[in-house]
């Protein structure tokens, strides 16, 4: 089983039973909102997830994302969710600062 815990949202855990999906797709169908301003297409960084633990779960590095590190726009635990998929294990990851609604109710 794969599992994704977003600390700064009180450390809500997230399982899922398919492997090699989109980290987006996992959270969006468990009803969480994350922000993605290009609509899950890699075009912006507005869905970038702050990884603090199994960032070898991931898919590697797609050409959007190697694009965005070219610009400095992603650091290197920095990845967008609409491009890396979860492969296996456990994700942790923190949503940015910059990316957290306005309606949503975060923790540290």
């Amino acid at each position: 089983m794969l599992k994704i815990i977003i600390e700064n949202l009180h450390h809500k855990e997230i399982n899922a039973l398919e492997s090699k999906r989109k980290v987006i797709e996992i959270i969006h169908e468990n009803y969480i909102d994350w922000m993605h301003a290009c609509g899950k297409k890699g075009r912006c960084t507005s869905c970038k997830m702050i990884i603090t633990e199994g960032a070898e779960n991931l898919s590697p590095l797609t050409d959007r994302e190697e694009f965005f590190r070219e610009k400095d726009r992603l650091k290197l635990n920095e990845r967008l969710t609409c491009q890396a998929e979860l492969k296996s294990g456990t994700l942790k990851i923190r949503v940015a600062d910059i990316n957290k609604f306005p309606h949503m109710e975060y923790s540290d």
